[in-house]
């Protein structure tokens, strides 16, 4: 196979190098896929994300597949079976922001915002192609300000702007492979298909 030069961040993890060529920076307009990511780099705080693709099954299985409509509805009794699933982050605050923000989610639903809608719209629906070089990735943005800023307007948890940023870049809102990577001219022309 091949060898391509990456961005240095996946290092030698293989599930972390699939992650980086196949979904990071891929432009994401489905309503779930992006609350399931929210939701996951949430999880993430205070964690590295390879703790958290490792996880990513079993937070799946425990969140019904991450179905706003499902995990709205969960109460107590689920909250006490996630604290004891060992397969998850069993983090109290965490677990609790997750259903706080699926009933979040339905709720801006009702009243006719899509979660697509209420994260795209502050790019104007269009994905940002950046040409970093190694070093100059950013972690936060005026543009991540402003997305963490409107989510927590609405009561979204565990979105501050780092997060935020970095839930921007992995779902294709910002193309922020650096230059030298493969996967930036292979992102960059999704993106302007988008």
């Amino acid at each position: 196979m091949e060898a391509h030069e990456r961005c240095h961040w996946p290092n030698q993890d293989p599930l972390y190098i699939a992650y980086h060529d196949i979904e990071w920076g891929v432009p994401e307009f489905d309503s779930r896929a992006l609350w399931e990511k929210l939701v996951l780099d949430g999880f993430q705080a205070g964690l590295s994300w390879i703790t958290i693709l490792r996880k990513r099954e079993a937070l799946r299985k425990a969140f019904a597949g991450f179905d706003p409509e499902i995990v709205a509805r969960f109460d107590d009794t689920d909250v006490a079976r996630l604290m004891n699933d060992a397969g998850i982050i069993r983090s109290r605050a965490k677990i609790a922001s997750a259903i706080d923000s699926a009933r979040v989610t339905l709720s801006l639903r009702d009243k006719g915002m899509e979660f697509s809608d209420l994260i795209w719209q502050i790019q104007d629906h269009h994905p940002v192609i950046n040409h970093f070089e190694h070093g100059e990735v950013p972690a936060e943005t005026k543009t991540s300000q402003d997305l963490a800023k409107l989510l927590k307007s609405y009561g979204y948890k565990f979105c501050g702007p780092v997060i935020v940023y970095a839930f921007m870049q992995a779902v294709g809102m910002v193309n922020d492979h650096v230059v030298t990577c493969f996967r930036h001219a292979e992102v960059a022309e999704l993106m302007k298909r988008s």
